[in-house]
């Protein structure tokens, strides 16, 4: 009897059986972000044109995606969250947080926005650099808080269970080989990115040396002569470099003399096939961005027509997604500081580059006479 009347009064509590298996591998132990980000923001974003235009590209696109957020399915005139969306710090705009908050998703894959709060009411928003933050794990295998270090000293994020507020919103993207940090697209694009690399460090390298390959001195020895001594060795070798090698000396004449002979050395096929290289290499990050290759302006792509369809396709297959993704993150994380009926939707209606599709859907609406007034309204969301 007691026995089933502990059961029928006990708490049920929702966990996550598997969470518990992580927590016990990862032994409470904090988990740093991958130290890959400084290279990936040096070598790629840093030091590749076309890996730093598609970050750009993508993270000023979605930005640009005017976030709304909604009360009851409506708009609101003096609403907090659209006070701090518009304005969420003294020193950014709205527009300038959510920049940095996608551009540290492209490059990281994982984003950290905090909340300034007194008196339990947010005030501020700030975008954190990803390779300062790591995840403290809790008991069950999810997050407890976070730890940003830098300049030797360390802040403490926890997040209030029962409440549901959490001072920071962590978004990560899809990484199958890591419980707490995400996988970026530079990441993913990091071999491509260094074979690109390479390749412009071995055509400059070319160019510094006169915009050939180099060639060979040969020296033929008269009959009763022996080889080079030291001393013509060293000086033949400085009078090259100072006097014939670089771009300021190209087409320079050598003058031989003493039975020396200049035999050039001819590219191979191979090497001839470096520029072939680089070019599958900045189409393979494009790739891994999403980005269609006709709008960072690379030859030999015929996949879109022209370049409006491929900006359409940009922000059908890359942005808007991941404002969406954004747009759900903050609802969800803001909710218990700003009311359980928020609803932080993206205004794709203001998009420009979707007017052409906005236009057709509405003449193909408009023109369904099976349709009521009201029907029309819904299905374009225009709310009366």
């Amino acid at each position: 009897m007691l026995d089933a009347l502990s059961k029928f009064f006990a708490r049920e509590t929702k966990a996550s059986a598997a969470k518990r298996l992580i927590a016990l591998s990862l032994g409470r132990q904090p988990v740093w972000t991958p130290r890959e980000f400084s290279a990936l923001a040096r070598e790629g974003y840093a030091r590749n044109a076309v890996a730093h235009r598609c970050v750009k590209l993508i993270a000023e696109a979605a930005a640009a995606a005017p976030l709304v957020p909604l009360r009851g399915g409506r708009a609101r005139d003096g609403d907090a969250a659209a006070a701090l969306l518009a304005a969420p710090n003294p020193d950014q705009s709205g527009a300038e947080l959510l920049e940095c908050h996608y551009g540290y998703l492209q490059v990281a894959g994982n984003a950290y926005l905090e909340l300034a709060e007194i008196g339990g009411e947010p005030r501020e928003l700030y975008a954190l650099r990803p390779d300062r933050m790591k995840v403290i794990p809790g008991a069950r295998g999810w997050p407890d808080g976070w730890e940003y270090s830098v300049g030797g000293r360390t802040a403490h994020f926890a997040r209030d269970r029962a409440s549901g507020r959490s001072p920071v919103l962590h978004m990560r993207l899809f990484h199958p080989a890591d419980d707490h940090y995400g996988m970026s697209p530079l990441q993913a694009a990091a071999q491509a990115v260094d074979v690109h690399n390479a390749g412009g460090a071995w055509a400059k390298a070319l160019l510094d040396n006169a915009a050939r390959p180099s060639g060979a001195l040969v020296f033929a020895a008269r009959e009763g002569e022996g080889r080079l001594t030291e001393d013509q060795y060293r000086r033949l070798k400085e009078e090259l470099t100072e006097q014939h090698a670089g771009a300021a000396n190209a087409g320079r004449p050598l003058v031989l003399e003493g039975g020396l002979d200049w035999k050039p050395m001819a590219m191979s096929p191979a090497e001839m096939d470096f520029i072939a290289a680089r070019r599958e290499a900045a189409r393979e990050i494009a790739l891994a961005f999403g980005v269609p290759p006709m709008l960072l302006g690379l030859p030999g792509d015929n996949t879109y027509s022209n370049y409006r369809e491929a900006n359409q396709a940009l922000w059908r297959l890359a942005v808007l997604p991941l404002a969406r993704k954004t747009a759900r993150a903050l609802t969800a994380w803001l909710r218990p500081w700003l009311g359980r009926d928020l609803e932080i939707t993206v205004d794709e209606e203001a998009v420009p580059a979707l007017s052409e599709e906005r236009a057709a859907r509405w003449a193909r609406i408009g023109a369904a006479g099976f349709l009521s007034d009201e029907e029309k309204r819904a299905l374009l969301g225009v709310r009366a």
